[in-house]
């Protein structure tokens, strides 16, 4: 009876140590992720332009960021200049080929840690049907509940450049940059804790 009774206190004890080594599952928030790019344009300025992060995943465990990972899609058709012919050629098949290919998508290999809350993502963006490795360094900027304590939100900010002619866009090389200056400011919900309309519906105010 008494090794029964050991038995059970360890597998109690040990119970919440397992717990706490898998690595949380959170859902991107398509309101509050953005995507943001600028591109040379002619030396004369930097051109803007927006993506829609449509559907993600990440996986993140604060204590061992080895067990974290990331498998985002990005909407092509939803490219913002802020100008709807710019929009169209942006989509067209000399850049962003949306037609052919409506989404991209970046999926980790592996997650790295450099300090308390900055790591890389190493992983493989596909876009226009190519999948080359992009290293992605990101800053954790908070892991908590929202102000109405409806969700648990990790949220996340990265930087990255990328080539665009490694991806098969090589025209307009005389006045369009090579490489795309990339801006990441993500928001995800933890798995099971709602989506953000609830937010809407609870409160007067737009999700927070």
């Amino acid at each position: 009876m008494r090794i029964a009774s050991f038995f059970l206190m360890f597998g109690l004890a040990v119970a919440p140590v397992a717990a706490s080594a898998e690595a949380l599952s959170y859902h991107i928030d398509p309101v509050h992720s953005q995507l943001l790019f600028n591109v040379e344009h002619n030396g004369f300025s930097r051109s803007f332009g927006r993506l829609r992060i449509t559907d993600g995943t990440i996986r993140f465990d604060r204590d061992d960021w080895s067990k974290s990972s990331v498998d985002a899609t990005i909407d092509l058709t939803s490219v913002d200049m802020g100008d709807s012919a710019w929009d169209k050629v942006v989509r067209g098949s000399d850049l962003l080929d949306a037609d052919r290919a409506q989404t991209a998508r970046y999926v980790s290999d592996s997650v790295e840690k450099k300090n308390d809350d900055e790591g890389v993502v190493h992983g493989k963006l596909t876009l226009r049907g190519v999948a080359l490795p992009l290293d992605i360094p990101f800053r954790v900027n908070r892991v908590g509940k929202t102000i109405y304590g409806l969700h648990t939100v990790a949220g996340f900010s990265a930087q990255v450049s990328v080539d665009r002619t490694a991806y098969g866009m090589t025209s307009n090389r005389n006045s369009i940059g090579t490489n795309v200056a990339v801006w990441l400011e993500i928001e995800a919900i933890r798995g099971g804790e709602g989506s953000p309309s609830n937010d809407k519906e609870k409160t007067d105010v737009p999700a927070q």
